[in-house]
């Protein structure tokens, strides 16, 4: 026992179950990569006496986040995309930026998405959705870091264009197969990896990116390989104008019709959407990727409590250029109470449920995303001894309305430590920065040189320059 088993011993624990059950001067005992029990210290300690015991006092143990929509190699935007919305209004225009993110190596895509792994884990991320394209180029790099992860391999067939793109839609079927057979690779080699930590999912890009054959196969292939799927839904108002331009359809409906929602369907966005739509997405169970941050940054909303009222998940996501779900629970959050003009809902309890135990669910994991026996051991330490978590009375609403990423100091999962005490176990926390500061410098830099058309935005200046 002494060797597969650790007690967090006199410790705050928030259960997330389902009486939101918070336990002071308690103990969480984990023994082969699930949480064993939960109760009064003195009586875990007692249960589990060779176990290795880690000082839990001062801090407050938690379920680990789920984050079920992001793009590692995204995170390389970080500092520009912020800021360059596409319209929200006619004339609509192609893509979500109006600078193209630079083409990167396999090399290159490692370092960042081994960034945005770090920023993910020094956070309080447990488990993330990542939706990419060519997947297999990092999926090892990632898996390394220690994170649970449900790798989707991202599939369209549109030709030319991008998302919200007013042109016409031409499709590209070899493009489609190929993405396919992209997708069925990846599961053929990690689906189960890792000792389960490792699972794959389907992902459509988008309504406006997938033809109705497109979107027919992929859905048969979720059915086949029994698994989760995901797509972008009513991101912005140029994808629902494109839809209808060329399928006389809202978003939502277009999906419906050819019966490709589901209650293993992840739906990121759900921002520009009118009521039918919601309703259709409650019908079917969906979830839901409440993504605040980058919402916030697009000066969009969706109807978070609609959604949810019509039966639908919700859980949360932090989508392009960066990884911290303290900050996207928080805004999210706000987010609603602005919209609701409600200053009391939702309360900080829904905000975590959204971000651990709802996304648990999401990502097909319903034995995760709350410290139960039996659950799987993915939870995270909180130094609450920090000025800003002081007076600490209630912790889950100080912690919402207050915490930051750096107050994670401990971050395990599967019962194994991927950050200790501040000190990331898993990776090479100063190498990895330095190189993705690198490679974006080059990266970008390439991309201006190769088109003089371009320009950067204002303020644009990587480190390397200001130094000289």
């Amino acid at each position: 026992m002494a060797q597969h088993t650790t007690v967090i011993k006199d410790t705050t624990v928030v259960t997330i179950d389902r009486d939101d059950t918070i336990l002071y001067d308690a103990a969480v005992a984990i023994k082969d990569g699930r949480v064993a029990s939960v109760g009064p210290s003195r009586e875990i300690v007692a249960r589990f006496p060779g176990a290795h015991a880690v000082d839990g006092s001062g801090k407050v143990v938690m379920p680990g986040f789920a984050n079920i929509h992001t793009h590692f190699t995204l995170i390389i935007a970080k500092g520009i995309y912020e800021d360059l919305s596409p319209p929200h209004k006619p004339p609509f225009t192609s893509g979500l930026a109006p600078l193209p993110v630079p083409e990167l190596s396999r090399d290159e895509m490692i370092a960042m998405v081994r960034l945005a792994a770090l920023e993910a884990i020094r956070s309080g991320t447990t488990a993330a959705l990542e939706d990419g394209s060519n997947v297999e180029n990092y999926a090892q790099s990632i898996a390394d870091t220690g994170l649970r992860l449900l790798l989707c391999e991202k599939a369209w067939d549109k030709a030319k264009g991008n998302i919200g793109d007013p042109g016409p839609f031409d499709v590209d079927a070899a493009l489609g197969d190929e993405c396919i057979a992209r997708t069925e690779a990846l599961h053929a080699k990690w689906h189960g990896a890792c000792n389960g930590r490792i699972t794959v999912g389907v992902s459509a890009w988008a309504p406006d990116m997938c033809s109705p054959d497109l979107l027919r196969k992929l859905r048969a292939l979720q059915h086949k390989l029994d698994t989760v799927a995901t797509i972008h839904l009513n991101q912005v108002w140029g994808e629902v104008s494109a839809v209808e331009k060329i399928r006389n359809r809202k978003p939502t409906e277009y999906l419906a019709d050819i019966g490709f929602l589901n209650d293993r369907l992840i739906c990121a966005h759900c921002r520009c959407m009118v009521r039918e739509e919601e309703r259709l997405l409650g019908e079917a169970r969906t979830n839901v990727a409440f993504n605040a941050c980058i919402a916030a940054r697009r000066g969009l909303s969706p109807r978070v409590h609609d959604l949810q009222e019509f039966g639908c998940n919700i859980g949360m996501g932090s989508d392009n250029m960066a990884e911290d779900m303290v900050e996207v629970m928080r805004t999210g959050m706000f987010m609603e109470r602005v919209r609701r003009e409600d200053g009391r809902q939702p309360a900080p309890e829904q905000a975590m449920r959204w971000a651990t135990v709802n996304g648990y669910r999401a990502m097909g994991i319903p034995d995760g995303g709350s410290l139960e026996a039996g659950k799987k051991a993915d939870l995270i330490m909180i130094d609450f001894r920090r000025a800003h978590l002081v007076p600490r009375l209630r912790v889950v609403s100080t912690f919402v309305h207050q915490g930051q990423g750096r107050d994670v100091t401990d971050v395990m999962v599967d019962g194994a430590w991927l950050m200790r005490e501040g000190k990331v176990l898993t990776m090479d926390e100063d190498a990895t920065v330095a190189e993705a500061q690198r490679v974006s410098e080059t990266a970008w830099g390439r991309l201006f040189a190769k088109r003089p058309d371009l320009k950067p935005i204002a303020g644009w200046q990587p480190m390397s320059a200001a130094a000289g």
